[in-house]
């Protein structure tokens, strides 16, 4: 058995669909996810919540966080870097 450690987070790139891009908050600022596109993204913790959540790499977001419900997305691929 090999003693080797795997890097926290794995080196990994995860790919989503965007499933439900409705209900775009009034005070949202910043890029918002189209119906049908795969983006690139990344699972993250909520500070407040502690809940899971996507967020899209390469959006611009100035409020509220930039994050999107996970049941916005369906995750499709998921490409290991080395």
């Amino acid at each position: 058995m090999s003693k080797t450690k795997l890097p926290v987070p794995l080196p990994v790139q995860q790919y989503a669909r965007c499933v439900n891009a409705q209900n775009r908050p009034v005070d949202y600022i910043g890029d918002w996810p189209a119906c049908g596109q795969v983006y690139p993204v990344q699972l993250r913790r909520n500070a407040h919540s502690s809940e899971w959540q996507v967020q899209v790499l390469g959006f611009y977001a100035e409020r509220p966080y930039g994050t999107f419900a996970r049941h916005r997305f369906e995750f499709v691929a998921q490409v290991w870097l080395n």
